[in-house]
């Protein structure tokens, strides 16, 4: 599959909910989710050549725990070396919404 800015795919709530359900049903210790602030994206898409964001499956081994690390895309499909590269997400738990929807 080639990758550009329209990789991906937008899928309803129901779809969103049926995904995240089985992910916590199957991984029920695993963190929910992880968030990341818009500047941090913003950055990220906002470099040059840039098409997207790779989210990597990463595990800090200071915390002991999973977490993902975003990197920039180029037109090449390659991460992108240069630039921002973010971590440091706020896991949920404990940073959950107050009323979540997928979850």
């Amino acid at each position: 599959m080639r990758l550009d800015e329209n990789s991906g795919g937008v899928i309803t709530l129901k779809e969103a909910q049926d995904l995240v359900k089985s992910f916590q049903t199957k991984n029920p210790n695993e963190m929910k989710a992880y968030f990341v602030g818009a500047n941090h994206l913003r950055a990220i898409i906002n470099q040059n050549d840039c098409i997207g964001v790779r989210i990597y499956n990463a595990f800090d081994e200071i915390s002991k725990s999973h977490t993902v690390v975003l990197i920039g895309v180029d037109r090449n499909e390659n991460d992108m070396k240069e630039g921002m590269i973010v971590d440091r997400t706020a896991p949920c738990p404990p940073s959950c919404p107050k009323v979540g929807i997928l979850d």
